[in-house]
């Protein structure tokens, strides 16, 4: 049985230069303010079979079957140094409704050596989730080539990630409690299964430790617990010494300049601690963040996320031999954050993720694989939360480089050779491709690392004043009378935003969270310029284009007043074509004119008339209100009523005949084709208008206004018109008036046949 508190260092800190790692039993960081009290240990099971390598070695398989339950599987083999040089795929029988899927690769750029020194670590694939399945088949081709030889012991694993309990999970700090499964043990083997029983690697392996870093010679090696001696207890505070007694804690965390994102503990998602017993390592800062992805399916559900992870820590565990899932912290496709290696979330923990500089960083995997799609917004949101926090732990940058020490010599995929023990520079947020020669984290996600940095590091972005509520717009000027609501937008998400300020004329006016998207203003009489200033939780500020805003509470005016004419067209009792005319101004700028009885019509800034109709001597009241676009509003007015003065009612002379026709007004009209003929009205009003039948036949008129002669009207029209108002004439006031028409006998068209006049009085 493990002591309960028990303080080992297992790195010699020989010189400044030189980074240990510290190892607590029984102590831990804060797992995560977000752990489910409620939440307790999952069973989860591991199960392995062995696969049928040809005569040749260049081909394995595992025949159709059914299987226990499992919801992710995984090929693993004896040497975690080895690699499958071909393609390893396999086929899954859904347990839900018995359908095979098609064949699904298996990624192999994995590197097992990410925690070799320790016993019975395994070679594997990546772990794929195919959702809860009872059938599988497996087929493995080392590439086609006699020398590509697959490695020993190979073997699939199966993991059934079990469902969540309800028992209270223990405190993580007493988890080293349970007594450790024996490393050299797979505690999940079937004892029927031939790669059950094979020996562990050999502890004398020829490559080299995962994380060779120079030490003094008398130092115990920190891959060899067991020879390592007790160092004197470590101070969790510069006031006070630990001591081997239940009270024993870390040091207090450091802080960070960066808000913590709400994080989903081990307890959360049913982390079973007794398959991982061993205390958990530390070293002393995080430099830099390497983003995963886990790779295989990215149709899971978000509500099966914590299914996953604890297959996966499953997987890392019982197939591969860690000691611990390797991720720091792991995030779903949904943006879920959940904390993946023991120790606390807000220490230094010493993972296991990018073979050769796990120490003094930390590793996010992404859940899902971003080779071919993008990652969602929720995750590149989530990935630089938790990146930005573990780096502002320790004065990091997001956006800025770093130096690592390799410790172990290897390359990555863009052909960059790692020798141990030399530094390399590296983005403080990094792909493990950077670090390795893999895929990880995928095209996609890799090629949205710049985004990440971006949202960690700040400035705000896409920050633009999206509308000014209370205000009209005018080309690119606002007005208002005083109050307005600012709207905005920014690119970047509130989660990174401290707070928003609203700027007039460069001074702040009003503050906001970084969750709002308006804020208010009132605004003294003038033209203002109006910015809205953002600040990244990084302390880093941004600011709108400006915008300008003139405040105006001076009302538009009419400078022409509203006046009604007659105007050209059919006439009807109920419908005498007349015109509106008006003219209206602002001092700022004038939105638009409305008329709002007897009808409702909005005209813009520059018109100035409008046609309409009014009823047969019925008294209409016209009236408009002018507004502009600060909302200052100004009215006025006009009356008029249209009579109709039939032929009938006209002094005469010369001859005339009466015409009966319901297209007449009244029924009838007169016509004369007799020279010199006459019809005279009197009447008092301010415009009138005279109404004719027309056709191709009709002759002309003279027309005389108060004894004096203004125009000669051409009856004449290539189609039939009856009650045809045709001439017009107004006045500024209202007055009395004579009108007289005088028959032309126009040559071959004599014919003249008129209904009267009609004014506007």
């Amino acid at each position: 049985m493990r002591s309960k508190k028990r303080i080992w260092i297992t790195a010699a800190l020989a010189t400044s230069a030189v980074t240990g790692v510290l190892v607590f039993e029984g102590v831990t960081g804060n797992s995560s303010v977000d752990a489910d009290a409620k939440s307790g240990p999952t069973k989860t099971d591991v199960h392995a079979t062995a696969l049928k390598v040809d005569g040749d070695g260049t081909s394995a398989t595992l025949g159709k079957r059914d299987t226990k339950p499992f919801s992710m599987l995984g090929i693993t083999w004896t040497d975690p140094a080895a690699k499958v040089t071909g393609a390893v795929e396999v086929r899954t029988r859904s347990a839900a409704n018995g359908n095979w899927t098609s064949w699904l690769p298996l990624e192999t750029d994995v590197d097992g050596r990410t925690e070799t020194g320790r016993s019975g670590v395994r070679g594997s694939t990546e772990p794929r989730w195919v959702g809860p399945s009872n059938g599988v088949e497996v087929r493995i081709n080392a590439g086609g080539k006699v020398s590509a030889k697959l490695p020993a012991g190979l073997r699939l694993d199966t993991v059934d990630p079990g469902r969540s309990g309800t028992l209270n999970a223990a405190p993580a700090a007493f988890a080293a409690d349970i007594p450790a499964a024996d490393a050299t043990t797979d505690p999940s083997a079937d004892p029927s299964d031939p790669a059950a029983t094979e020996p562990p690697a050999p502890s004398d392996s020829t490559e080299p430790p995962a994380e060779v870093i120079p030490s003094d010679p008398a130092s115990p090696s920190p891959s060899d617990p067991a020879t390592a001696k007790p160092a004197p207890p470590v101070n969790p505070s510069p006031s006070a010494s630990a001591s081997a007694s239940p009270t024993d804690t870390l040091p207090p965390a450091p802080p960070s300049t960066a808000p913590k994102p709400p994080i989903t503990s081990r307890a959360g998602w049913g982390a079973d601690e007794s398959m991982s017993p061993e205390a958990p390592e530390y070293t002393d800062t995080v430099k830099a963040v390497f983003v995963h992805h886990t790779a295989g399916t990215n149709t899971y559900s978000c509500a099966d996320s914590a299914a996953v992870v604890r297959s996966v820590y499953a997987y890392h565990i019982k197939s591969e031999g860690w000691k611990d899932i390797g991720y720091n912290f792991l995030v779903d496709k949904c943006g879920t954050i959940f904390e993946g290696r023991k120790g606390g979330v807000d220490r230094p923990v010493f993972g296991a993720h990018t073979y050769g500089f796990n120490r003094q960083t930390a590793g996010v995997a992404v859940i899902g694989t971003y080779t071919d799609s993008a990652a969602p917004s929720a995750v590149t949101t989530s990935v630089a939360r938790i990146a930005a926090w573990k780096l502002g732990q320790y004065k990091g940058d997001p956006a800025g480089t770093t130096t690592l020490t390799a410790g172990a010599t290897g390359g990555n995929n863009f052909g960059k050779a790692f020798t141990a023990g030399t530094k390399y520079t590296f983005n403080q947020i990094s792909g493990h491709r950077d670090g390795f020669n893999t895929q990880c984290p995928g095209l996609k996600l890799y090629g949205q690392l710049p985004a990440i940095r971006s949202l960690a590091a700040g400035p705000v972005t896409g920050l633009a004043i999206k509308s000014v509520t209370g205000a009209g717009l005018s080309g690119t000027t606002y007005y208002t009378k005083s109050a307005v609501t600012v709207g905005w937008s920014a690119s970047t998400p509130s989660a990174f935003i401290s707070k928003y300020e609203l700027l007039v004329d460069g001074k702040v006016v009003a503050t906001t969270a970084g969750t709002a998207t308006s804020a208010k203003a009132t605004l003294a009489v003038g033209s203002h310029q109006v910015q809205v200033r953002a600040t990244h939780q990084s302390g880093k500020v941004a600011s709108s284009a400006a915008a300008t805003v003139v405040a105006d509470q001076t009302a538009p005016a009419f400078t022409t007043k509203p006046s009604l004419d007659l105007r050209t067209g059919t006439v009807n009792t109920t419908a005498v074509p007349l015109t509106l005319k008006w003219k209206a101004t602002d001092a700022a700028a004038l939105k638009e004119v409305r008329l709002t009885a007897p009808v409702a019509k909005t005209y813009g800034p520059t018109t100035t008339s409008a046609s309409h109709t009014a009823k047969s001597g019925v008294a209409t009241s016209w009236a408009m209100t002018a507004y502009d676009q600060a909302g200052n509003t100004a009215a006025a007015s006009v009356s008029g009523t249209p009579v109709i003065v039939q032929e009938s009612s006209a002094t005469k002379t010369g001859t005339w005949t009466t015409k009966s026709s319901s297209s007449y007004l009244g029924g009838k009209s007169y016509s004369s084709s007799s020279k010199n003929a006459s019809l005279s009205w009197t009447f008092t009003g301010r415009s009138v208008a005279l109404v004719a039948s027309r056709a191709a036949t009709s002759g002309q008129v003279y027309v005389y206004v108060d004894g004096v002669k203004v125009s000669t009207v051409d009856l004449k029209s290539s189609t039939t018109k009856y009650r045809d108002a045709l001439w017009t004439k107004s006045w500024s006031s209202s007055a009395k008036h004579t009108v007289k028409i005088v028959v032309v006998a126009t040559s071959g068209r004599p014919a003249v046949t008129t209904d009267g006049i009609v004014y506007l009085k």
